[in-house]
């Protein structure tokens, strides 16, 4: 059993599922249209929404506080444990802001320059504007102020209780020029526990923030797109991550690239690479050496544990991409092949590592 993570391959998993997300938006964007990436989104959001919130106000200690508070630390605090920044002000019991200030993690680098603002405000949509429904208050609703993709310097906005019942278009309401988040003392924001936590739990913790995005992307895609079409569009990007993202994790984990000789050493390089990313994605492997071939075996497929997918395997395929083109970016002349088959034992999954 392979064994061991460290600080640089917990980055890893978040720099690669980060990069998926940003991807398969901007590839919808580009490939489908606006409408089909905002409906992604709000769909993505939603299903974490439901899956999360409320269980997270509890794990947080945040449901006995106000509404309109609870929510806007619920903000603060998750996305603070995921390594996103964010500021959060508490101006009475009925109204608190939260900020994402830039850089945004989910638009990194110059991907926000191609965001369409409508498909930025379906997160709101998903997420902020349901916040009353799941907690049973008609009345609260979500101000935006600002958002990064329009230039301004950050997403922010407010929960607020109007005391009455809102239609559902109220419940998102955007403000430009009317209002601005106050300035805040970044030393006396709050603070959870976790900076007692030792490092390796919150690099588990960081981890899981971006693992969870796979998570939600698998059904939701497959849900509105069709298993073969999405399957494609993931895929497609998956492959375009790991081409562009195994040099920068690699060298993050002090491993060579650029090899360009489909031998059994640059097999092995390759290996390490993805037994340490998978381990630190929580994946549980072993690694295994014979005739010229490095074989990595994965027990299961923890990331998409308990996951209900309309066509598992289409969505492994998918997934596996990411892999292949780490592998072609590592070495050219490198063959990984994934073998995997899926029955009432569970998932069956190796990589066969080769000279091509």
């Amino acid at each position: 059993m392979t064994t061991g993570v460290d600080a640089a391959a917990y980055r890893a998993v978040g720099t690669l599922y980060n990069a998926l997300m940003t991807a398969l938006v901007l590839g919808l964007v580009t490939r489908r249209g606006e409408d089909t990436a905002r409906e992604y989104l709000f769909r993505h959001f939603r299903h974490q929404h439901l899956e999360k919130f409320l269980p997270g106000l509890q794990k947080l200690g945040l449901a006995d506080q106000p509404d309109a508070v609870a929510c806007a630390l619920y903000h603060y605090h998750s996305n603070a444990l995921g390594g996103v920044k964010t500021g959060y002000l508490r101006e009475s019991d009925r109204k608190a802001w939260v900020r994402y200030p830039p850089p945004r993690w989910i638009w990194r680098g110059t991907a926000i320059a191609a965001i369409p603002p409508a498909v930025s405000a379906a997160m709101l949509h998903g997420w902020h504007g349901h916040n009353g429904v799941s907690l049973g208050n008609p009345g609260l609703g979500f101000v935006c102020t600002g958002m990064t993709v329009d230039g301004m310097p950050g997403l922010e906005g407010y929960y607020f209780d109007y005391g009455r019942p809102l239609a559902e278009h109220e419940r998102v309401r955007f403000a430009y020029g009317e209002e601005e988040m106050p300035r805040i003392d970044w030393t006396s924001q709050p603070r959870l526990a976790t900076e007692s936590w030792p490092e390796e739990r919150r690099q588990r913790t960081f981890r899981a923030y971006a693992v969870e995005y796979l998570r939600t992307m698998l059904p939701t895609l497959q849900e509105q797109l069709g298993p073969a079409d999405a399957g494609d569009e993931l895929g497609r990007v998956a492959r375009l991550v790991g081409l562009q993202f195994h040099e920068e994790t690699a060298r993050d984990l002090d491993l060579p690239t650029d090899l360009e000789r489909g031998d059994l050493d640059s097999a092995r390089t390759f290996a390490r690479w993805l037994s340490t990313i998978l381990i630190a994605q929580g994946e549980e492997i072993e690694v295994h050496e014979d005739d010229n071939v490095v074989t990595v075996r994965q027990s299961g497929w923890r990331a998409a544990q308990g996951l209900t997918l309309v066509d598992p395997l289409k969505a492994f395929d998918a997934w596996s991409e990411m892999w292949l083109g780490a592998a072609a970016a590592q070495d050219r002349f490198l063959k990984l092949q994934p073998i995997r088959s899926l029955d009432d034992q569970g998932w069956q999954i190796a990589w066969r590592i080769a000279a091509r």
